[in-house]
Formats: C-alpha cells, structure tokens, sequence
C-alpha cells in the first residue's frame, strides 16, 4: 500500500510524496528543498527518485539542492527541464521505481514538454489539471490542451488529482460566474469552504464541477452559443484568463 503526503511550499505550491511500506518515498515537483528536507526528517523517510512534471520554477527549484543532500535519488522528467536529470522520452510510457509503478503521460498545453504521472490511484497532474480548473496555456495551443485534459477521462473516477497549485476555491468562484444556475459547483464550494487544502480531489467530481472537463457537453455548448468542444473550451479559457 502507498501513502500520500502532501507539502504546501512558495506560495499556493503544493510537492507530493508517495511513500511505499518500506518509508521509501518519490518526491514529486519539488519547488523548494526546505519543506522537503523537514518533511522527510520528520517522518524518518526515505526519499528515492524525484518526478518533475515541467520547466517552470515553482516546480522544479529544489531539485539541485535535493540532489546536494541526497546524491543517489533518482531524477526524471521532461526533456524541456534544464537540470542534470533523466529525461523521459516520449515513447516511454512506464516508470517503475522500486515497487512504485508509474504510467506517464504526454500532456502539451501548459508547457511544450509537460508530463504527468499515474500510479493509481494517484494522478500526478502538474499545472495541467486543477480542482475546478486546468492550468494557463503559455507555450501550447488550445486543442493540444483540452486533448490532454481529455485524457484523464480514459482513468477510473476514483482516481486522485494531485494537482500542483491550490487553486480550487478561486476556480469554483469563477465557474460560478459562468453557470450561477449549477447547483454541484455551489455545493462543492460550500463544502471546502473552511478547508485550506482541497487536494488531492476526485476525478469522478471534477467531471461534475470542473468546466473544462465538460465542454463536450451539448447544453453548455448551445447555452454559450458554440457547437463544438474546442471552440467552448477555448472561451472558458480565454475568460478565466482575464477572470
């Protein structure tokens, strides 16, 4: 059995440990080393691999200094990171570390490169798919976005989203503003309300309050007065943008 932790780091940041039952542990976008290092001396684990999901910063700013401290930990992730790491290519579509079994997915949008990583139940899902939301498209393009959102409904509902950034109640407060009538988003943001941590969430929800998720849905697309996916999630993205 594995088990999840989860490290709040920088400023709406979140790094992931999965830990097996032997206190191994893969560290997952580490953005900072401090909360890390405190983290795994508290609870005397062991960490053995690091998975990156993106170039960005915030995800990967750790990496050096944990590579420093820990000198045999593994590293991967995606070719685009400019770290001594191994990359992964884009045939790979396995990780096994350990007893750690991870499916690897290419997912272009919010960067060129980005990859998650499933060991069920758990989604690792960078800043591609949020609570509520998904992540800024800054090198990809629309479609290459909702086609890796997309891929995450192939995955059992159970599936858990561990999203890099707690974004959810301001991504909620923004779906409210386009379907004030949809009662699911309000509930959901009653319910998290007083939570200052609302991940991991559940894939089965996100498909019920998270709007792009939804956009093949023939209502939403005749109530904004589009007929296809690509051209409503396009707007939902461009609003929230701005929002």
């Amino acid at each position: 059995m594995h088990k999840l932790h989860v490290i709040p780091a920088l400023q709406d940041n979140y790094i992931w440990l999965l830990e097996n039952s032997a206190q191994q542990a893969i560290i997952v976008d580490p953005g900072e080393a401090k909360p890390v290092i405190n983290y795994i001396k508290q609870y005397q684990i062991t960490p053995i691999a690091i998975l990156l999901t993106h170039h960005h910063m915030d995800h990967i700013g750790g990496v050096l200094e944990l590579q420093q401290i820990y000198p045999d930990i593994s590293v991967f992730g995606p070719s685009e990171i400019p770290l001594p790491i191994q990359y992964i290519s884009n045939s790979q579509h396995h990780l096994f570390i350990a007893d750690f079994q991870f499916n690897i997915m290419q997912v272009p949008g919010h960067t060129l490169g980005h990859l998650v990583y499933y060991c069920d139940p758990y989604l690792f899902c960078g800043d591609t798919l949020f609570s509520a939301g998904c992540g800024r498209i800054f090198e990809g393009t629309p479609q290459q976005m909702l086609n890796s959102l997309n891929k995450f409904k192939q995955l059992s509902g159970n599936t858990l989203v561990c999203a890099g950034h707690e974004y959810t109640k301001g991504n909620l407060k923004f779906a409210q503003t386009m379907l004030p009538e949809d009662i699911k988003i309000s509930e959901y943001l009653n319910l998290i309300a007083n939570k200052t941590i609302t991940l991991p969430s559940i894939l089965a929800k996100e498909l019920q309050i998270n709007l792009f998720l939804r956009c093949d849905n023939k209502k939403l697309q005749n109530k904004f007065n589009f007929n296809n996916e690509l051209d409503l999630f396009t707007f939902f993205r461009s609003q929230k943008d701005i929002f």
